[in-house]
């Protein structure tokens, strides 16, 4: 066993003790895990609405129970599955939208995520903004979708706002005050565990490669916006019955593989990095002040930045052998339905890369992050 295996194989036991570990001591506190986000924690909503963005055909899911894909964008599972599974629940957290869960599968974990969302509402809909100005991206994604008959940015409307993922929640509420009698009902949503994961796609795929905000907005100014914007979401959740809630920063963002090739070749891009480390500041000072202006909230910034920089940079400590392309096509720029089964590119073991396609980690990567996260912010609520 090499030197660089040996670390890697230390540092995921001393992650797994530590989950353990957190799990007994907390006792079961946590009875529920709700999710809202993107597509790092969509679970499969987006099967089932009228969008480009999917992700439930091979290879995704290769990995999964059985090699299904389910609407993940991985080649398994996500972080909150993990995180469900380490914290006492059940190994996955379905979709919401899921017709093959009932409500009393939601009552132990559901996910109301949908990929390509962000908390702009703008950026649920930005394929409707590039069909005024498209770009390479767009033309490649027309050319493959047309392989497959699903061409239908013209009529689509976007993915799932996260205004609508609030509305899915509060029939969520609905439906359990129904299953549970309102009492154990308001007692399961405030006892529950919410995870957070959006924010990415409102500067990537919004932002800096449509122009539909920065047009208007410089990125001072829109990190602002999106921080106003977070800032009503969390307090609607409080509202409702959120208690105990975790936003996860956002990732290096220049360091995604299709960020390299699109703008330095296989460096990480400062000036996208140095954007994500602004905005996750302003998300800690938002955080600090929805804590002490809501009375009852614990309500935590969960930093994944340094740690998945720290995986990039120091990929042998991890196991990994590349860091610069996901596993899925050539990892360059690929992913939902250009990250076809067929393509010869695509890598044999996942688990060597960082990433399973060029925006999303592999879930190798998932589970690392998820075990961090239990054992740094996560572990109060446990």
């Amino acid at each position: 066993m090499t030197q660089s295996l040996r670390l890697s194989v230390l540092l995921l036991l001393l992650l797994l003790i530590a989950v353990v570990v957190a799990v007994v001591v907390g006792g079961g506190k946590v009875p529920a895990i709700i999710v809202f986000g993107d597509s790092t924690v969509d679970a499969g909503n987006n099967n089932v609405i009228h969008t480009v963005l999917k992700s439930n055909f091979r290879p995704y899911g290769r990995d999964f129970y059985d090699g299904i894909p389910t609407g993940r964008f991985s080649n398994g599972r996500v972080a909150t599955d993990f995180i469900s599974e380490a914290i006492g629940l059940k190994p996955i957290v379905p979709a919401y939208l899921d017709p093959d869960y009932t409500i009393n599968d939601f009552a132990i974990g559901v996910s109301f995520a949908s990929a390509g969302t962000g908390f702009d509402n703008a950026t649920s809909d930005v394929l409707v903004c590039a069909r005024d100005d498209p770009i390479i991206y767009i033309y490649i994604y027309i050319y493959i979708l047309s392989w497959f008959n699903l061409w239908s940015i013209g009529r689509s409307q976007g993915v799932i706002p996260l205004w609508r993922e609030v509305e899915l929640f509060r029939e969520y509420k609905r439906r359990l005050e129904t299953a549970m009698g309102k009492k154990k009902a308001k007692r399961r949503l405030m006892e529950a565990l919410y995870i957070v994961s959006i924010g990415t796609n409102d500067f990537m795929e919004n932002y800096y490669t449509m122009p539909c905000r920065s047009a208007h907005f410089s990125i001072e100014q829109y990190e602002d916006l999106l921080i106003k914007l977070a800032g009503e979401f969390f307090t609607e959740i409080y509202q409702l019955g959120g208690r105990k809630i975790s936003m996860t920063s956002l990732p290096p963002m220049g360091c995604l593989p299709m960020e390299r090739v699109s703008m330095s070749g296989e460096a990480c891009v400062e000036k996208y990095n140095l954007v994500a480390r602004s905005f996750n500041a302003k998300l800690e000072t938002l955080v600090m002040k929805l804590n002490s202006n809501l009375p009852g909230l614990r309500m935590v910034l969960t930093q994944v930045y340094d740690f998945l920089q720290n995986i990039i940079q120091n990929p042998d400590l991890y196991g990994y052998d590349n860091v610069e392309q996901g596993c899925c096509a050539t990892g360059r720029f690929e992913m939902g339905y250009m990250c076809a089964e067929g393509n010869p590119f695509t890598c044999d073991d996942a688990d060597k890369f960082v990433f399973w396609d060029a925006f999303h980690p592999s879930q190798k990567t998932n589970r690392i992050i998820a075990y961090h996260n239990i054992n740094t912010s996560l572990i109060q609520f446990l």
